[in-house]
């Protein structure tokens, strides 16, 4: 039987999105009607909406991170990759419990001898997706799994590898957001793992995407590529464990590879270099 922190989890992920899209929908509604001089209502539902936002905001921010077991799956990927955003370092990982986070952690080639633009260093602000070695490179599969969702209708950006150009990601993210988990995962896979439990790959690369809804996939296979869509500042590979298929109203779920995920800054190791098959 699920403990209280779970409990409590689960039902902040079901009503966290939700409550901040129905509660801005309310705010604009009742702003409408006080403006036609439908007051009694339109307060109302202003009201409602402030209390849906800080139902959200709590949920988002405060609420609690499932704690168990995390599940041993294989890496996503080949080669050297560093970990940004890693749960290992906190959780949420990504300072938000929002379309099931807590355990998500960003991956960004880091091939030796091969540079990377580096953010404020790059030589400019708004740089084509191929000048990062993550860029194009094979997304695995980390288990044994079924596909429940496979998006592939988005396009590469540029990267935002400045101050200014990252200020305008930040207003870029409210428009996107708006366009639901796609605008924000960009092309995106979704696995059902053996256990029940789900995996998104997002920010993948646009017509890379090689597998389709309902598909039985096994680990290690290429289910598509590196890109850089979505909210992104630049090519990497966004990864998580969730409960539910959608992440609309997910909750975070942890999960770990052999030799464990790297904190922040540190490289993931590779099966070879954690002694392990290719088998979660």
């Amino acid at each position: 039987m699920p403990d209280l922190r779970t409990v409590l989890a689960t039902a902040s992920g079901r009503v966290r999105l939700p409550a901040q899209a129905g509660g801005a929908l309310a705010i604009v509604a009742g702003v409408v009607l006080v403006l036609l001089d439908v007051d009694a209502v339109g307060s109302a539902l202003t009201g409602a909406g402030v209390v849906l936002l800080v139902v959200a905001l709590v949920g988002t921010f405060l609420g609690p991170a499932v704690h168990a077991e995390p599940l041993l799956l294989a890496p996503p990927v080949e080669g050297r990759w560093e970990a940004l955003n890693s749960p290992t370092s906190k959780v949420p990982s990504h300072g938000t419990h929002a379309y099931g986070q807590a355990y998500a952690i960003d991956l960004i080639a880091a091939p030796e001898g091969v540079p990377r633009p580096r953010f404020g260093e790059a030589g400019g602000s708004f740089l084509p997706p191929d000048r990062f070695p993550a860029f194009g490179r094979p997304v695995l599969a980390p288990a044994d799994a079924v596909v429940v969702r496979a998006v592939d209708r988005m396009r590469d950006h540029r990267s935002r590898s400045s101050w200014a150009a990252y200020g305008l990601f930040f207003l870029e993210a409210i428009p996107r957001e708006a366009l639901g988990p796609t605008g924000v995962l960009g092309n995106h896979v979704v696995l059902r793992l053996a256990d029940g439990t789900h995996f998104v790959l997002a920010h993948l690369q646009a017509g890379s995407v090689a597998v389709r809804r309902g598909e039985r996939v096994v680990v290690g296979q290429p289910l598509a590529r590196c890109g850089n869509t979505g909210n992104t500042t630049e090519p990497h590979l966004h990864c998580q464990r969730q409960d539910t298929a959608s992440v609309f109203t997910a909750t975070g779920l942890p999960w770990t590879v052999r030799g464990g995920l790297p904190a922040n800054g540190a490289v993931l190791a590779t099966q070879a270099e954690a002694g392990a098959s290719t088998e979660p």
